[in-house]
């Protein structure tokens, strides 16, 4: 087995020296190529794969962010669509098995490459390349601890610096979490300051299908990833929390952050991994096949209804049912209720409304979501409302504004099949901002239930990783859901289990097997 692994390493590694070989660099693969399709990544895309095997099977159940049947098995983790969720952090894959991946994989070679370069002068101009990396693989090894707690992190992917196969240790969620932060620290100091020639800028340009090239960008996006990760060990670690992100909010000259400041508009501020331009599929089929397009109960019900919400008509359809050659069309918008037994509600279906048809199921123009300023916004409120500083009643009307605006852009980025509906104008966004259920007013408690119920609305099935997260560290909101008669299945789990992968090959699973049950909690998951 050893052999057999060593050679597949050594294979894997050869392909990809191989394929992302640069004529112009005559001793080694291009650090370029390989930035690039780190940023190429179907976990972070909207691909049918990610919706169909991970979102609406896991993450979108757990949030209650997408309808779902209530089968025997809904809380049932499948094994092998996690383990491809896992693969895809750690190697590369290919199109059949579900898309592009392998980001600890890549920023491995990159790292080694950079690691390399003697010259003085190329290595200060590829470190755009190594810090940009950086920021991208922190990212989603900061999901990876989300999902599963303790993961093999520090010495993963070794083989690409060393030649080495290795059995990686399980690092612990909480060290891997300050390895994070102080590395996105470190990235964001470094592209504020960023110096090198026009022709290295152009290059980085050129390969950086992410943010293209802004170095402005690329350290907003740092400082705005830590502070979401500040903010969720903020009730384990408080003191620490609290003075780093009042340090980022009070000196916004110095961290930056992708919160929309000046002008708002959703494709220039946000980051936002936009779609291949020969990419024509969408969404419909992932949301469909087992039936994961109703609108969901309490998000629809219980949230948006009763304050009249502008986003509702970009997020749903009314939808409707078919009685002998005549369509009904639904009189209102009503999610399917959670509380039906599964057959209840597939024979139901018609009766309760969708998502949207023109903003998700055929919109092949969806961009994949990193950080949008509506969720920055959303931790400086509620920071702001725990330990003062700021205005965050302000911030938390700007987020919500935000939202609105951010759902209908996703609206007209489908232009084939609806016309694009336009936007609230601010009257009708005033007035939504003082109803009842959305006014900022209440306690402090009740101020940060609105702030955190909002978000979890923003967040949506499309950033469902990060609204599980959320879920699991505010306790907000309050979802019900119906028990599974599956013994040890009757609920949600509040972690991932580890994948067969690691059970089976990693002898350093034997320091995490006690803790790999899916009612563990992680270790920022105190409230």
């Amino acid at each position: 087995m050893l052999l057999l692994l060593m050679v597949t390493a050594g294979s894997c590694r050869k392909k990809l020296a191989d394929l992302y070989y640069d004529p112009d660099q005559t001793i080694q693969p291009s650090m370029e190529k390989f930035f690039t399709e780190m940023l190429h990544n179907d976990r972070v895309r909207p691909s049918y794969w990610n919706i169909r095997t991970f979102v609406v099977l896991h993450t979108g159940i757990y949030t209650q962010s997408v309808g779902y049947l209530n089968t025997t098995t809904v809380y049932q983790q499948n094994a092998g669509y996690t383990q491809d969720r896992w693969n895809d952090f750690y190697r590369p894959g290919n199109a059949t098995e579900g898309g592009n991946g392998g980001i600890l994989a890549h920023y491995r070679l990159i790292e080694s490459l950079y690691e390399s370069i003697q010259d003085e002068q190329r290595k200060k101009e590829s470190a755009l390349f190594y810090m940009a990396a950086r920021v991208v693989m922190l990212d989603q090894a900061s999901q990876m601890v989300d999902l599963w707690g303790d993961i093999p992190f520090s010495q993963a992917g070794s083989v690409n610096n060393s030649g080495r196969l290795v059995e990686a240790k399980f690092d612990n969620a909480a060290t891997v979490y300050d390895v994070i932060l102080e590395g996105l620290k470190n990235a964001a100091l470094y592209f504020s300051d960023a110096q090198v020639s026009s022709t290295a800028h152009a290059a980085f340009s050129k390969q950086d299908i992410l943010l293209n090239g802004q170095f402005d960008k690329w350290q907003r996006y740092a400082n705005s990833i830590r502070l979401r990760l500040l903010m969720r060990l903020s009730f384990v670690n408080e003191e620490k929390a609290r003075n780093e992100v009042l340090t980022i909010l009070n000196n916004p000259t110095i961290f930056p952050l992708i919160d929309g400041a000046l002008n708002y508009m959703p494709v220039q501020t946000d980051v936002l991994l936009q779609p291949l331009t020969t990419y024509a599929d969408d969404l419909h089929l992932a949301l469909s096949e087992v039936f994961n397009y109703s609108a969901p109960d309490y998000m629809l019900n219980t949230v948006m209804k009763p304050s009249n919400d502008p986003r509702i008509p970009v997020l749903f359809d009314k939808y409707g049912r078919t009685e002998g050659d005549q369509f009904i069309p639904n009189a209102d918008y009503n999610g399917l209720p959670v509380s039906f037994n599964a057959e209840q509600q597939q024979v139901n279906l018609g009766r309760y409304a969708i998502l949207d048809s023109a903003t998700f199921l055929f919109n092949s123009k969806l961009p994949g979501i990193v950080i949008t300023a509506p969720e920055v916004n959303f931790l400086k409120a509620e920071a702001w409302e725990r330990w003062g500083g700021g205005d965050a009643a302000a911030a938390y009307e700007k987020a919500i504004r935000q939202s609105v605006t951010f759902y209908y852009y996703l609206n007209s980025l489908n232009s084939v099949t609806r016309t694009p509906l336009p936007l609230p104008v601010p009257g009708v966004i005033d007035d939504f901002l003082q109803t009842d259920h959305i006014k900022y007013t209440g306690t402090a408690n009740e101020k940060l239930a609105k702030i955190w119920l909002q978000k979890w609305l923003h967040l949506g099935f499309l950033q469902s990783v990060e609204s599980w997260a959320e879920c699991r560290r505010t306790k907000y909101p309050v979802l019900q859901f119906y028990p599974s008669t599956l013994p040890g299945y009757e609920l949600p789990p509040s972690r991932l289990v580890y994948p067969s992968s690691e059970i089976s090959y990693n002898t350093n699973y034997a320091s995490v097997k006690d803790k790999d049950v899916r009612t563990g909690k992680l270790f920022w998951d105190v409230k």
